[in-house]
């Protein structure tokens, strides 16, 4: 039996494609849900995502998954508009006129930004199409020095700091220039005379996790029950102890694949990763009317939060019984934070009266309901460094053979997590296991994944 730690994406992936060429497996969740970040609230009409996502076209090898579970005909594809808040005027960011409109640039400020988006390097004043291709390049750079060569320092302090204070707060000098880079990368297809083009799926990604639950078999996942040791034999992993709360169950394995957070895999096999995490305090609010006129705003003010994200800008209101749903966040650095130690009736209050600030039209008496979540360890912090810290897949050198990982803290989910990176993490796992007993091992780091 191949043993499963963690029933999320990536979890469930790997058991999926394990499934697949034949081997028996079984899937350890220590919560009572499955899904992990893709955990669902009930709505008037489809569930909705307790933290917010969306695809890339960048991100295919989710779509692929979809379609070899049925569900291709489930992703859809919708612009996802954008705009940007600054001195109380959301300017839309989404067509190239509106860009070009963006009263707080010069011309000069636009054009820099718009050839870093193109992977055009014009340093110099000779247009150079390599500079970008290797984001190892970039790993020790800071973010801020980066921005501020490779666009203008008006750019940086209009448009990135902001940015970079509302995902990584008080690490934000930690941050690599390839994380940025990368991230401008990730960024998938473009309609030129709308926006960007991101994918959800009919019904949400809660669909995807039921049809990879039905794939790997209900009765081969085991919910509320937390693995608290892997135990090794003659340099191999050999068995893993299960408890539910009451019992405790020991069994046999032939390989395990970890896909939890890395403190769980080193609680239990004593691999330390010095990646750090920083976690998300995610609220959804119903509303009977739309704030917005956009999907995502970012926020370059004052604010309790660092962007606000209208769903159903995006996805009709249809899906939901007519709920306007709105995502307010925010990234949290230390648990010692006041958002993070706020009850959720807190938490509601610095979210309205955020919002009221910003938007004065906002009605309190218009919610329906509220709903916060909370996770500390969300996000990686994607400092200088960073690769020379992610966990390898195969852990067969540095523990013992027959231990994989497929967490948070894996290559998949560099230069962003995301749900597609889970789903390729997983893969990679089950690949490396299969192959190993076919005769057929895979690297370490695949040419797939290597940054480019």
């Amino acid at each position: 039996m191949i043993g499963v730690v963690g029933g999320g994406i990536a979890g469930l992936s790997a058991a999926y494609r394990l499934k697949q060429r034949g081997h028996d497996v079984r899937v350890f969740e220590a919560s009572d849900d499955l899904g992990g970040l893709a955990a669902t609230y009930e709505t008037a009409g489809d569930p909705i995502e307790k933290f917010y996502h969306h695809l890339s076209k960048s991100e295919e090898t989710i779509v692929d998954l979809a379609e070899d579970l049925g569900l291709g005909d489930a992703v859809e594809w919708h612009v996802g508009k954008n705009a940007y808040y600054v001195d109380g005027v959301v300017h839309p960011m989404d067509k190239p006129w509106e860009i070009l409109s963006f009263p707080h640039w010069s011309l000069y400020d636009k054009f820099r930004l718009g050839m870093l988006t193109l992977d055009i390097d014009v340093r110099g004043g000779v247009p150079k199409f390599d500079t970008y291709e290797r984001l190892e390049d970039f790993e020790d750079v800071p973010v801020e020095e980066f921005a501020r060569e490779h666009t203008t320092q008006n750019v940086y302090e209009t448009f990135f700091e902001p940015l970079l204070d509302a995902k990584f707060g008080s690490r934000k000098g930690d941050v690599s220039a390839a994380w940025l880079l990368g991230r401008i990368k990730f960024r998938g297809e473009r309609d030129l005379l709308n926006g960007e083009i991101l994918g959800y799926f009919d019904g949400g990604f809660g669909r995807l996790l039921d049809a990879l639950v039905d794939a790997v078999g209900r009765e081969n996942i085991e919910t509320g029950t937390r693995v608290t040791d892997i135990e090794t034999s003659d340099g191999r992993v050999s068995s893993l102890t299960a408890t539910d709360g009451a019992d405790s169950t020991n069994h046999d394995v032939d390989s395990v694949v970890v896909a939890t957070m890395p403190d769980v895999l080193e609680g239990l096999t004593g691999y330390a990763c010095d990646i750090d995490f920083q976690g998300t305090v995610c609220s959804v609010i119903s509303m009977e009317e739309s704030l917005l006129d956009t999907y995502w705003l970012n926020i370059a003010d004052d604010a309790p939060f660092g962007a606000l994200i209208e769903h159903t800008n995006f996805v009709s209101t249809e899906r939901y019984g007519g709920e306007h749903l709105l995502y307010v966040a925010r990234y949290i650095q230390d648990e010692s934070e006041d958002v993070w130690q706020q009850t959720d009736d807190e938490v509601a209050e610095t979210w309205f009266s955020g919002i009221e600030t910003l938007f004065p039209q906002f009605d309190r008496d218009a919610v329906n309901w509220i709903r916060t979540a909370r996770n500390p360890r969300t996000a990686p912090v994607y400092e200088r460094g960073y690769l020379d810290m992610v966990v390898p897949y195969d852990l067969g050198d540095a523990v013992a053979d027959g231990l994989y990982y497929a967490g948070m803290a894996s290559r998949a989910q560099y230069p962003e997590r995301s749900l597609n990176g889970g789903v390729v993490a997983g893969f990679e796992c089950a690949d490396r296991i299969d192959g190993r007993e076919t005769g057929i091992e895979q690297p370490n780091t695949p040419a797939s994944e290597s940054a480019d």
